[in-house]
């Protein structure tokens, strides 16, 4: 027998939830070989002493805002140095396939740049097909995609709030469908964010029929402002999946619930869901700081028309009148200006505001918050993001992390150099933080709700797990020092204790050095 590579006498969790057993770990070309008893006559390229350290699948972030970060800097290291070894992209709505007409992919590409970051130059794409084809063993981890419900709505109305025909609403069914027969897994709603949010429910529910009729996933950021504004927003999303049956992931779940005990509700309406037979799941982030884009801070109605129109309104002394004098929730982060922070900044006049204080970067201006963003939204062709400072309740995250139906997402963005510190530390923080630190969970079940958990859940059968014949994405690490090193004063901090990631049986860290390795793979739901 030869190998690629053996990693010998590590402790090995299988992903599954199980206790480690005692294994050696074959690499030949891009999948697995489980090794017992004695392999030292085996023949490799490359031996790696796991002696002491824990041998598991590679993680799967269910959460990612990597989609043009990943193409402009293809190290990616404050992913795969975490163990990062596959992304779910095009989350919360906001994906970039299909756009049929390219002036919609440049104007999409503009306003949701605070989110996903700049587009490279010269790269283009219509269909889901082209657009999956830029990432092929371009980038160092293995890419899924679940498609936008935006793009949709913009391919058949338009920008604008408006409702849809029945041709406008086959237009969009069709390409869905187009995208699923392309490889996605799913659609993604973004119900805060214009202009998918302007889908109301009956829209939704027939793209839902779409995505249930191929066993697909339906990937959901809930419309925060519906209602009581807490537990009415996901009401909506379950209601799809009542009526459709399409199974149903909630994104960042607790990053409502800022009240201690408030997050028994939010279990309990997930787990009455299962007990009707809905497939029902949600993922969270360790840490209390949320994120976005900056225009998050903005109501709906400046938005609609796209990046043109909203770069009118933000100039229009009239238009900042109106939003003054309106009541919105998503004020509260301008009128509160204290407690959060922008990144992204890329005019040399403003680069010293990246990171500080919105309190401090108005009072600079010598302008009120509102002015000050209006401005600084002008100036960075609205591609800023905020980072907020104290968005969840950790008691609330640490319940909602440890229940079964949870799985990692680090919701984290790319953009800048002060992002959220889940950017950089979300999968150490809870094999470190939270489980060595505080026992909040096993081992075993942390490992398992970033591995074959969020695999099952897109219906990814040869990765997540360490089987004979599994996909080799692997992640060597040391239980006893893998942390997290970022913070709010200092996020681009690479994680401690995760010596070796390998992607497709290729290294991309090895020996705690990023390698130049790009084995990472469009992956394709058939």
């Amino acid at each position: 027998m030869s190998l690629d590579i053996l990693i010998r006498g590590g402790r090995v969790y299988d992903g599954t939830g199980s206790s480690w057993i005692r294994a050696d770990i074959g690499v030949e070309g891009d999948t697995i070989q489980v090794l017992r008893g004695d392999t030292s006559k085996v023949l490799a390229a490359r031996v790696i002493d796991a002696t002491g350290l824990a041998v598991c699948p590679g993680f799967i972030d269910m959460h990612a805002h990597s989609t043009m970060a990943i193409l402009a800097d293809p190290a990616h290291e404050a992913k795969v140095r975490q163990g990062v070894t596959t992304e779910l992209i095009g989350v919360d709505g906001n994906s970039y396939a299909p756009f049929p007409s390219a002036d919609d992919l440049d104007g999409w590409s503009i306003m949701n740049a605070g989110l996903d970051g700049r587009r490279p130059p010269g790269l283009s794409w219509s269909s889901v097909a082209e657009y999956l084809e830029i990432y092929d063993q371009q980038v160092p981890v293995n890419i899924a995609y679940v498609i936008g419900n935006t793009p949709l709505r913009v391919a058949s109305v338009g920008w604008e709030d408006l409702p849809l025909t029945p041709n406008d609403m086959a237009t969009q069914r069709d390409l869905l469908q187009a995208g699923l027969n392309d490889g996605a897994f799913g659609f993604s709603t973004g119900l805060t964010y214009p202009p998918g949010s302007f889908a109301e429910l009956e829209e939704l529910t027939e793209l839902a029929e779409v995505a249930a009729r191929n066993g697909a996933i339906h990937v959901s950021h809930v419309r925060y402002g519906a209602g009581s504004t807490f537990t009415d927003p996901f009401y909506e999303v379950v209601e799809m999946s009542r009526r459709t049956g399409v199974a149903l992931h909630i994104s960042h779940y607790a990053s409502l619930s800022k009240k201690d005990g408030e997050f028994n509700k939010l279990i309990g309406l997930v787990e009455e869901a299962r007990d009707e037979g809905l497939q029902v799941s949600f993922d969270a982030y360790p840490y209390n700081q949320g994120g976005s884009r900056a225009t998050v801070a903005l109501p709906e109605w400046i938005q609609a028309g796209g990046p043109d129109r909203l770069l009118e309104h933000l100039a229009s002394n009239d238009s900042r009148r109106k939003m003054r004098e309106e009541v919105d929730p998503r004020q509260s982060r301008w009128r509160n200006p204290a407690g959060w922070h922008l990144s992204g900044f890329e005019s040399p006049a403003y680069r010293h505001f990246e990171g500080i204080g919105f309190d401090e970067i108005a009072e600079e201006m010598s302008l009120d918050p509102l002015d000050a963003l209006c401005d600084l939204l002008i100036a960075e062709d609205l591609g800023i993001s905020y980072v907020g400072h104290d968005s969840n309740n950790m008691e609330t995250v640490r319940h909602i992390l440890s229940h079964d139906l949870c799985a990692v997402g680090s919701d984290g963005l790319l953009v800048g150099d002060a992002p959220s510190p889940r950017t950089y530390g979300t999968f150490p923080k809870m094999l470190g933080g939270l489980v060595r630190d505080e026992g909040l969970m096993t081992l075993e079940e942390s490992i398992r709700k970033m591995t074959s958990y969020p695999a099952g859940l897109l219906g990814i059968s040869d990765r997540g797990v360490i089987r004979e014949g599994a996909k080799a994405d692997l992640v060597v690490f040391d239980p006893d020092t893998i942390d997290s090193a970022s913070s709010v004063a200092n996020p681009r901090q690479f994680p401690t204790g995760i010596p070796h990631v390998i992607v497709n049986g290729v290294p991309v860290i090895d020996h705690d050095r990023r390698t130049d390795a790009t084995p990472g793979r469009a992956l394709k739901s058939r």
